[in-house]
């Protein structure tokens, strides 16, 4: 068996044209929709990042506004700044670019944000509604997943699923969006004590690790047919790579996402479907 890959190209062109189009029609409705960026320090990793995205918008008519600040911005001064762009009706989605300085409190700032426009789906408000069954904006990247899987015409229904991350950005929103579709989700981490088993045994893997040093998923720690969803990133043999080891897991899978040109497309495509739907809830709202 050699794996048919889960092509993110393919599927985030898909999701763009989409959003595409409803940026044309909420246009002819006099609504511009419009991203706010903020980005503090100049890690490059998070500045190619935030650029990425910008240019992504871009590409599908997206309006966008940048805020680069210095890395000795305060807790306070963040704080308001997410507080004027709450009250901007011209702004409809705020991604704040994480990880932040140490100086600052993450989970205040998240829940300074307005949820109607919180595209990355990370305020307490959006994580309650996702835990209820009735979130609008979630998590990029899992919900990319989704995307992925539906694309796909992959019903993961009564599947055996092992997530190999437990962070608020991976792990947690997207064993509640499996279990909304009839998984049954384990969730293992550093501490999981036998791992290997309950990869051999799952249906559907995802690993989030992002390091090859600490974790490489192999074929021998996946069953034969399986589906694996690789989102972990890093740097292998001077080359970008995720946890699996590609050219060997996809003998032995169904399924298969590569790294790069698998997930890592899907988050930035969801960040534009995210804002889109912002803006559509704005508009709603001002009826």
């Amino acid at each position: 068996m050699v794996a048919r890959i889960i092509d993110g190209k393919v599927v985030s062109a898909h999701v763009k044209a989409r959003v595409k189009k409803a940026v044309g029609e909420l246009k002819e409705s006099g609504i511009q929709p419009c991203l706010a960026t903020v980005l503090i320090g100049e890690d490059p990793a998070s500045a190619t990042y935030v650029g990425s995205k910008q240019s992504d918008a871009k590409e599908v008519g997206i309006a966008t506004r940048d805020h680069r600040l210095a890395a000795t911005f305060k807790q306070d001064e963040l704080v308001e700044l997410v507080q004027l762009l709450n009250k901007d009706h011209e702004v409809h989605g705020i991604l704040v670019q994480l990880p932040l300085p140490k100086q600052i409190n993450e989970l205040e700032i998240m829940a300074a944000l307005s949820p109607l426009k919180d595209v990355d789906g990370l305020t307490p408000y959006n994580s309650g509604m996702l835990q209820s069954g009735m979130g609008l904006l979630k998590p990029c990247t899992p919900s990319g997943i989704m995307e992925l899987l539906d694309y796909y015409k992959i019903d993961v229904a009564s599947m055996d699923a092992v997530i190999v991350n437990r962070s608020n950005l991976v792990g947690k929103p997207l064993a509640l969006l499996l279990l909304e579709e009839d998984a049954t989700v384990t969730i293992c981490h550093s501490k999981t004590r036998g791992l290997n088993e309950k990869l051999r045994n799952a249906d559907l893997v995802v690993t989030a690790v992002g390091n090859r040093q600490r974790f490489t998923l192999n074929a021998d720690m996946i069953k034969e047919g399986s589906i694996i969803i690789d989102v972990g990133t890093s740097r292998h043999d001077g080359k970008l790579a995720g946890d699996a080891d590609f050219e060997s897991v996809k003998q032995k899978a169904s399924w298969v996402t590569p790294v790069p040109g698998g997930v890592g497309l899907m988050t930035r495509a969801m960040l534009l479907k995210n804002t889109v739907t912002a803006a559509s809830i704005a508009k709603e709202m001002s009826k």
